[in-house]
């Protein structure tokens, strides 16, 4: 990434969720998508299951994730996973919306782990939300489709801090 000001190459500072210029000292931090997702665009090792480009850094809220830019997918550390679906359920300011029945289609699918390069498994989620997920047993990770995560966090449900529920 260039910096905006001076066209000189920026350096990204993970950490921090941000870019600095070193020759000018701006900063850049990047803006969430319509998801929610910040994304740093910037390059991480793993390749996209779906679309085998590399996938982006990315978070949710403080949540470290990876990003694909091109089919809008998720892969996040499985133990990291239940601890953001918790938080973002708590903290959704989004109205909980009833989500259509997963399809039974997708548990036929074959996906390669970015980490290992072996197959994942493929399953219904236990939680909310109606969705197909795909996790790699070794490295603990879990993909989920462009959508998935917000049809996660907007089910209601009594942890969803905008339902109905009492």
């Amino acid at each position: 990434m260039n910096c905006q000001n001076c066209g000189a190459p920026m350096t990204l500072l993970l950490e921090k969720r941000q870019f600095s210029c070193e020759y000018c000292k701006s900063i850049y931090f990047p803006e969430k998508n319509a998801d929610g997702i910040q994304v740093i665009e910037e390059s991480s090792d793993y390749l996209c299951p779906i679309s085998k480009i590399n996938l982006n850094y990315a978070y949710i809220d403080d949540i470290p994730l990876y990003y694909c830019p091109h089919c809008q997918g998720l892969l996040i550390d499985q133990f990291v996973f239940r601890v953001a679906v918790d938080f973002l359920r708590s903290h959704s300011n989004q109205p909980p919306i009833q989500p259509p029945p997963f399809d039974s289609k997708e548990l036929k699918r074959s996906l390669t782990c970015p980490r290992c390069g072996l197959l994942m498994t493929t399953h219904p989620y236990g939680g909310p939300g109606n969705i197909v997920i795909d996790n790699c047993p070794i490295c603990h990770l879990v993909w989920m489709d462009y959508g998935e995560i917000r049809r996660v966090i907007r089910t209601p449900g009594r942890d969803n801090k905008h339902s109905e529920w009492d």
